[in-house]
């Protein structure tokens, strides 16, 4: 099964919560887990996805970008897929600020079809610290990721996985 190439918004947060997430990555990785560590592309990058479509014409994100920045809570572990191995990310507590810029988003870029786990009503919001981990390895896996993540948002990018492309959107003020 062959998947489209999508295009998503994502959401990019200050250097200090970034080097967090990395260092989880990188104590995955270190203990031999699955971990996104090894994927070094300069476009892997700690992120909150807000939409993904396979189509998505650009729109003037300056609107959205021009408030001020915010505050980003990591809180704890949680699972996607079935099987034996899953993604595990962190999750993303809900402000009222990430709920609006959320919003904003899905209304600036306009009608299209999105991605379930991005759509509003059903939307998820994580940061993935690893993909296809064996679920015989999830307590080995906890133990590494410990305690809530509090950072900032800063900007907003678009990534293009059909042209490997990162276009900034803007920062936030």
């Amino acid at each position: 099964m062959t998947r489209a190439p999508v295009v998503s918004v994502e959401l990019l947060l200050d250097t200090e919560t970034e080097a967090a997430v990395r260092a989880e990555w990188d104590a995955l990785s270190a203990a031999g887990l699955s971990s996104l560590a090894p994927h070094t592309a300069a476009s892997n990058r700690p992120h909150i996805t807000l939409l993904v479509r396979t189509e998505l014409a650009p729109f003037d994100a300056a609107a959205i970008t021009a408030g001020a920045s915010f505050g980003v809570h990591l809180g704890a572990p949680l699972l996607f897929g079935a099987g034996d191995r899953r993604v595990l990310a962190r999750s993303i507590l809900p402000s009222r600020e990430l709920l609006a810029l959320h919003h904003a988003v899905h209304q600036a870029a306009g009608p299209g079809e999105d991605a379930p786990h991005t759509a509003p009503g059903s939307w998820t919001p994580h940061v993935t610290l690893a993909r296809r981990v064996r679920t015989s390895d999830l307590e080995q896996a906890l133990d590494v990721v410990r305690g809530d993540i509090t950072g900032t948002a800063r900007s907003l990018r678009r990534w293009d996985a059909a042209t490997r492309t990162v276009t900034p959107l803007g920062d936030f003020r």
